[in-house]
């Protein structure tokens, strides 16, 4: 049963994603909008047709007049709940990028030619099911604007999920939606690790215990002051504050200097060797944005990839669209 169904819904699929193709706007229209009742409107006619039966058996009028009245009604509700739908226009505002395990938002902006529209709801089709809606209404003539907050689970650029456009107003008998499937892609970026990893050892800086010696002595930076320890150079110390010192029994006070980093600061994949795909990943993202954050020009490479050292969100953005499009 199964393979004879499917050959059936990926042609039904196909003519459908041919029928309704991605686009950043969407305008609901006779064609895009559906309705069927709800569990509640199911009720109501199952209501109806026992008041027929029994003004049919009865011979009541004013069983006929109510079954009738309120079949109008609920003709009505489902005219209006449609009405309340159709005729909107619809825009989306490209999402920021995000860093995988966060949650990015999605700004549309609803546009109203006609009458005042009320109890609009946007939810998205995601693979665990439809998320949370988020409900606007719009005013005549006017124009409003809804914020959909939506999970970022795997890194990479993303297509945008499917959205359905909702409304059950008036009376809730009828359900009426329409679906629009966004043409933008979101970047979702490695998740940044939590605990920041020192930089890796630059060739320029020298490395081990002779080259961080080295630098605490030539260093041009100021920090600020310590107690003085075996092996500091006479240079540092600070003799107008060391004399109140000794003559008081305390040792001298020298002056903590940094040397300045590397003029160009390589982040490169194999200097997280050892950890898996996605954990190396996670490293590489945290030492970009702490390059950023420090105002330390930064450069990256990854395996047959090689971004020249920069600074700017630019460059930030361009080194984790990499990172999160990267394949090992």
């Amino acid at each position: 049963m199964r393979r004879f169904l499917a050959p059936l819904r990926a042609r039904w699929q196909a003519w459908w994603e041919a029928r309704q193709p991605p686009a950043d706007t969407h305008s609901t229209t006779q064609r895009n909008v559906y309705i069927v009742p709800t569990l509640a409107g199911l009720a109501f006619c199952g209501t109806l047709g026992v008041l027929l039966v029994a003004s049919i058996n009865e011979q009541l009028s004013l069983g006929y007049a109510l079954t009738f009245a309120l079949t109008g009604a609920g003709l009505a509700s489902m005219h209006t709940t449609h009405a309340n739908l159709r005729g909107l226009q619809m825009d989306l505002k490209a999402p920021d990028g995000v860093h995988a395990g966060d949650e990015f938002t999605l700004e549309l902006r609803l546009h109203n030619p006609g009458k005042a529209r009320f109890g609009i709801a946007v939810s998205a089709q995601l693979d665990s099911g439809p998320s949370e809606p988020a409900w606007v209404d719009v005013p005549a003539l006017g124009h409003a604007v809804l914020r959909l907050r939506l999970p970022a689970l795997q890194r990479g650029l993303r297509a945008l999920p499917r959205l359905a456009v909702t409304t059950r107003f008036p009376l809730g008998f009828f359900r009426a939606w329409s679906y629009w499937r966004p043409a933008s892609k979101v970047w979702v970026y490695p998740q940044a690790e939590e605990v920041l990893a020192p930089f890796p050892t630059q060739a320029e800086a020298g490395a081990g215990e002779a080259a961080s010696a080295h630098q605490s002595a030539s260093g041009t930076d100021f920090s600020g002051v310590r107690t003085y320890r075996r092996g500091d150079s006479m240079k540092q110390v600070l003799w107008r504050k060391s004399a109140m010192a000794l003559d008081h029994g305390l040792p001298l006070w020298v002056r903590e200097t940094e040397a300045p980093l590397a003029k160009d600061l390589w982040l490169d994949w194999r200097d997280t060797q050892g950890r898996d795909v996605e954990a190396r990943l996670s490293r590489l993202t945290a030492w970009v944005l702490a390059a950023e954050r420090q105002s330390q020009p930064y450069g990256l490479r990854l395996a047959g990839r090689e971004l020249a050292p920069s600074l700017g969100a630019s460059h930030r953005q361009t080194c984790l669209e990499q990172l999160a499009e990267f394949q090992a």
